[in-house]
Formats: structure tokens, C-alpha cells, sequence
């Protein structure tokens, strides 16, 4: 008797799920500096600075003195302490207990668990485009429906309530928010997060808000966090990771904040899954939220200094257009009069500049420039 092979007898819903193009790139990025190629990438989202000492230092102690068995699913007591504390003054929430935290490794699984617990088949999700391609893969997977937040050049791509209201029915069941946002920096104005989130409250659908770069904010618009709403625990779940603030993106350190009841539910999640997170990071964790913070001055002064050389720079290449973005560190240019001339997709631009000239912004505008003499 000949079976299928294995690949052919997966759970259709299996095939939902999506690669991450950034992880693409970063290893066509690999293999070409194998070859000798000199590259310089501008793609997966990760700070080039290290982790801080003091963090490092930390779990070297905890490693050394044991600190390396099962620890609770939903995290240490003392991580789960030190979150509930940073995001209660951070954000403005005041409030928020350790019950109400949930540790996990990396913000993914906190975006992972929350859409398959809540979504299912028919149920309608909204998310913005572009986006985090994480996002539409996931509640694909989980048998929902992705609709499309159009983020428009000409609004700052700013996820706004009236646009929302126009996509939200019967079926809508979670809205996904991300600001500061992946890919364009673009930031929700704080009128725009109060709006969306009265309209899930007067709706009864859930907030998902992913606000990892809530540290990378230049100050050109102010930052408003969705647990800034005193009802939050009614229809909100918040993610964060320590990837980004911390440059901890190997560590794999994220949370979950939302009622205590969902934390539990969630938590069994973890059980059947990885059973906790990694012991020693946790304690990482607590050194990173409760040491010092004077580093990442000088990272978000550095990031500020090489937005505005980029844009500069990339305002300078004919046929593309930029505009500074008010949070994290990417830029989202259009190139959409070089594509015209070329006839090449983005993918198909992004992959010629890649293995032609390595991603560097002065050798991506000669790259441009060889395109447009040769169309």
C-alpha cells in the first residue's frame, strides 16, 4: 500500500501559515556574503546595538548559580512584577497587577495565542496594510478572515477610526492595532487610538494591540498605548517583547497583558505547548526592566541621526519618495514611478538591488539609477 506522501497530509490549515519575507531576505543576504558579497541589510527588524551589560550580566549570574530548571508557565513572580510595574507607569495605566501578566519567548506566540483562542471560522479580523505579515498568516491559520485597513501614503499611514467603522460588521471579530508601526514607522495620532478603541467597546470586538516600538517615538507625534482606556480589561489584549528596546531579539523575551482571566486560559496555551519560558532569560528580564535606561538615549538619538540621513538620502534618488517616520526604525519609500519604468515588481526591485549591489543606501541609487538607463 503507497501512502501519501507525509507533506500531502498535513491539516489543510497548516497551509495558512505563511513565511516571514524578512527571514527570506535575511538568508539570500547569507548566502551571498558566503560568496564574498559585502552586505549591508536594511531588512529583518532588529537593533544593531548589543544588549546591555547589565542584562547580559544578569543572566550569566543566573545561569552560573542554577537558575536553569521548569520555572510557572506564565512566568517568574519577579518578572511578571517588574512588567505589570514598567507598563503601569510607562503607559499611564497606573494599575496593572502580575496576575495580569503572562511571560512568554518573543511577542509572536503572544500574537500567535491570542488570535487562535479567539478567532474562528467566519469570524472577520481586521488588520493594516501594509502590515506585519505575521498578522494575516495567523488568522488565516486559525480559520478567520483578514480584512484590510488600508494605510494611505497621504494620511501619514495612520490606522483612523472612520476608515475602521467602514470595515467593521456583523462578523468583525478583533482589530488588529500596531503603532509604532512595522513596516512604515507611521504612528496612530492619540485621537485615533481613543476613536478605534470606542468603537470596539461599543461593538464588543477585541483589540489586539502589538506595541513593541513603543520606546522608538521621536517625538513628532505623541504616543498613546490602548491601555490608557480605563475599561481595557473588557476588550483588549496588549503584546510587548524586550526584542527591540533591549536589542534582546535572540533571547526571545516577550508578554501578554490583559484580564486575569484570559492570562489563565492563555497560560494553558504555553503548557501544551513550550511549558514556560527560558528560566535564566526571565531573570534577564528583570535586570532589563529594573536597571538603568540611560542607554537608549543614545540609541534612539543614533536611530533619529540615521533616519534623517536616510531620508535625505533616499529623497535624493529620482522616482522614489519618502517622509520622515515618527516611531521605530524603518522608512517606508515609495518606488512606485521606478517600478513603472521598469516593469519589475517590488519583490523582483528588492531582490535585484539584494544580489546586484548589496543594501546600501548609496549603492541602492546606483542600483536604481543602472535600472532606469537600461528600461
Amino acid at each position: 500500500m503507497t501512502s501519501a506522501p507525509l507533506v500531502h497530509r498535513f491539516n489543510k490549515a497548516v497551509f495558512e501559515l505563511e513565511e516571514e519575507k524578512a527571514f527570506e531576505y535575511a538568508a539570500m543576504a547569507s548566502e551571498l556574503a558566503k560568496r564574498g558579497v559585502k552586505i549591508i541589510s536594511f531588512g529583518i527588524g532588529q537593533p544593531d546595538f548589543q544588549t546591555p551589560e547589565h542584562v547580559v550580566e544578569e543572566a550569566v549570574r543566573a545561569l552560573k548559580a542554577g537558575f536553569t530548571r521548569y520555572v510557572p508557565p506564565p512566568g517568574i513572580p519577579e518578572l511578571r512584577e517588574a512588567i505589570a510595574e514598567h507598563a503601569s507607569e510607562f503607559t499611564g495605566t497606573g494599575d496593572i497587577r502580575p496576575e495580569e501578566v503572562m511571560v512568554l519567548p518573543g511577542a509572536k506566540p503572544g500574537l500567535f495565542f491570542t488570535i487562535t483562542a479567539f478567532v474562528g471560522p467566519g469570524d472577520e479580523v481586521m488588520v493594516p496594510d501594509p502590515g506585519f505579515p505575521i498578522y494575516e498568516s495567523v488568522v488565516r491559520y486559525a480559520g478567520g478572515k483578514p480584512v484590510f485597513c488600508e494605510l494611505k501614503a497621504e494620511e501619514d499611514f495612520r490606522m483612523k477610526p472612520e476608515h475602521v467603522q467602514e470595515l467593521i460588521t456583523g462578523r468583525t471579530k478583533m482589530i488588529i492595532l500596531n503603532s509604532p508601526h512595522n513596516p512604515t514607522g507611521a504612528m496612530c495620532h492619540p485621537s485615533d487610538i481613543k476613536g478605534i478603541l470606542e468603537l470596539a467597546q461599543e461593538k464588543g470586538i477585541i483589540v489586539l494591540s502589538d506595541e513593541v516600538y513603543d520606546h522608538y517615538v521621536y517625538g513628532e507625534v505623541p504616543f498613546k498605548s490602548v491601555l490608557s482606556d480605563p475599561d481595557w480589561r473588557d476588550f483588549v489584549i496588549y503584546v510587548n517583547s524586550f526584542s527591540k528596546t533591549w536589542s534582546m531579539t535572540g533571547w526571545r523575551l516577550g508578554y501578554v497583558i490583559a484580564d486575569r482571566e484570559v492570562v489563565k486560559r492563555l497560560s494553558l496555551m504555553a503548557v501544551n505547548s513550550y511549558s514556560c519560558t527560558c528560566s535564566f532569560v526571565q531573570k534577564a528580564g528583570v535586570a532589563a526592566l529594573r536597571g538603568p535606561m540611560d542607554f537608549f538615549k543614545e540609541v534612539l538619538s543614533e536611530y533619529r541621526r540615521r533616519r534623517d540621513l536616510a531620508v535625505k538620502l533616499l529623497s535624493s534618488i529620482p522616482g522614489v519618495e519618502v517622509k520622515p517616520a515618527p516611531g521605530t526604525f524603518y522608512l517606508f519609500p515609495s518606488v512606485k514611478e521606478i517600478l513603472a519604468q521598469t516593469g519589475l515588481s517590488t519583490e523582483e526591485l528588492a531582490i535585484r538591488v539584494l544580489k546586484s549591489k548589496g543594501v546600501v543606501i548609496e549603492r541602492f541609487k546606483e542600483a536604481v539609477e543602472e535600472l532606469l538607463s537600461a528600461s
